[in-house]
């Protein structure tokens, strides 16, 4: 099994077995296999040392990857809950960020949904 960036690719073609490494698409995979003349459609198993070699170097240097992008984007968001910003006051509530609708719908981002019982009224 083929180790990049600290990820283990599963044995399928290459262009599909970076996108396993966050921060690499299929748009990014492909430029990458051109940049290390691989071809895209390559197993991960059949690439030998050099060309794995090839593709750790040109991912790490060329790329924001894995634990750096990861940090990047956390640092991003923070930056927008310390602003106050809109977005960041969403960040901070646990609602949609891009101005979708949250009276409804918004299920994914708010959670399992909390009942809240109705008043009992006053007997006389």
């Amino acid at each position: 099994m083929v180790r990049i960036a600290g990820i283990d690719i599963p044995n399928k073609s290459i262009k599909i077995a970076l996108t396993y490494i966050y921060g690499v698409g299929r748009t990014i995979a492909v430029e990458v296999c051109k940049k290390a003349n691989i071809d895209p459609d390559k197993k991960a198993d059949d690439l030998n040392s050099d060309e794995i070699a090839a593709l750790r170097k040109i991912l790490e240097d060329e790329y924001v990857i894995e634990g750096r992008l990861r940090t990047q984007v956390a640092m991003n968001i923070n930056r927008l809950k310390d602003i106050a910003c809109h977005r960041g006051l969403m960040h901070r509530k646990g609602l949609p960020v891009r101005g979708q609708r949250t009276k409804t719908n918004a299920r994914t981002r708010k959670g399992k949904r909390k009942t809240v019982a109705n008043k009992k009224k006053a007997t006389k």
